[in-house]
């Protein structure tokens, strides 16, 4: 399972790369979501995936004595979520008033254009 994941995120890096290196501001914007969706992948990997009940250690215990689940990559992801969320919803209303203005997305016609005025 883990070796599908980790194929996973490289199947998204580098469809997110190759889509941020295309000319349209469109196919950017679907790169940067993508290679925030692997990044999220990779964290998850990284906290290794074990089934278990939650880390609460008993009033008796010192220390945990069966398998449990690592909160901290669950939260960095929920984080991560929120966080990538804005950038894309900034970069979508970028990209509208970007081609309100030049009636392009493409990236070689605006810097075109910006030499122009």
């Amino acid at each position: 399972m883990e070796i599908l994941l980790a194929l996973m995120v490289g199947i998204l890096y580098g469809t997110g790369i190759y889509m941020m290196l295309r000319r349209s501001m469109v196919k950017l914007i679907l790169g940067i979501i993508l290679l925030g969706n692997g990044a999220n992948l990779l964290i998850f990997l990284l906290g290794r995936i074990t089934k278990g009940a939650p880390p609460i250690i008993g009033s008796d215990a010192k220390v945990f004595v069966e398998a449990f689940a690592d909160p901290v990559p669950q939260a960095l992801i929920l984080t991560a979520i929120v966080i990538s969320f804005g950038l894309q919803s900034f970069a979508i209303v970028l990209v509208k008033r970007a081609h309100t203005v030049v009636r392009t997305d493409d990236l070689d016609e605006m810097n075109a254009t910006d030499e122009d005025s």
